[in-house]
């Protein structure tokens, strides 16, 4: 049975705009917000924590009973969706239990990815080609309805892992898996000589790169080779072109 909702002070809406807007706000309530239909479809089939969805009228949806359906007018829609353009659907899901850091073989570190686009896009691609990641510090929010909307479902279908470098270099160590970084250094090595498939590899954040400190620590530098006029990769290609080395040799 749906309920209806006509007033954009609602608790339930300034809630979700709350949730919207803050990644304290997230974490304190457990709970996430994520929009669009398609999006939404994709929560229905692998989203577990999936437990309210705000439609707009003549909005439609097939939902588990078990979900709590709110009906609103388009124009309250538009007052709290983060779109331009709404789709007219808004879902609330719980944040899932933290995954507890594994190393693997041919897994991604991601240090620093801090714009939506770029963490959501690397999300989205991993889960395509079935390649572990783990996030370290200084990462964008993975729950924000940027990097949700970015990562097309990845979210909902693959647990997202949440780490620190001193947790992966210690469990890396004691695992035997070499840790790599890309580089542009003179010292890196072509990626395309290197057993990718069996390291765990970092990308670094669009501005600095990888840190210092994990510079330092790592194994090996690779770099992905490129006319010489141009200066560097957007970091969401860089981390394909390290999947797709590690998923093709």
């Amino acid at each position: 049975m749906e309920e209806r909702i006509t007033s954009r002070k609602n608790p339930l809406l300034q809630q979700v705009k709350k949730l919207l807007s803050s990644g304290k706000a997230r974490k304190e309530a457990g709970m996430f917000v994520s929009d669009g239909t398609k999006l939404l479809e994709e929560a229905v089939k692998y989203c577990p924590g999936l437990e309210t969805v705000i439609l707009s009228d003549g909005v439609q949806a097939e939902l588990p009973d078990t979900v709590r359906l709110v009906r609103i007018p388009g124009d309250v829609m538009e007052s709290i969706s983060p779109m331009q353009s709404p789709q007219g659907a808004l879902f609330v899901c719980r944040l899932p239990e933290k995954t507890d850091f594994v190393p693997r073989k041919g897994m991604l570190l991601l240090d620093g990815i801090q714009d939506p686009g770029n963490l959501g896009t690397m999300l989205r691609t991993a889960d395509a080609l079935n390649v572990r990641v783990a996030l370290l510090e200084g990462c964008a929010d993975p729950y924000s309805h940027k990097v949700v909307r970015s990562s097309m479902g990845a979210v909902f279908r693959t647990p997202v892992v949440q780490t620190t470098w001193a947790e992966v270099r210690t469990a890396c160590r004691e695992a035997g898996i070499p840790v790599a970084v890309t580089a542009l250094s003179d010292r890196a090595g072509d990626i395309r000589q290197a057993d990718v498939k069996n390291m765990a590899v970092v990308i670094g954040s669009e501005g600095r790169g990888v840190r210092q400190e994990i510079l330092e620590a790592a194994d090996a530098e690779l770099i992905i080779p490129m006319n010489s006029h141009c200066e560097s990769l957007n970091a969401a290609v860089a981390a394909t072109i390290v999947m797709w080395q590690m998923t093709s040799l």
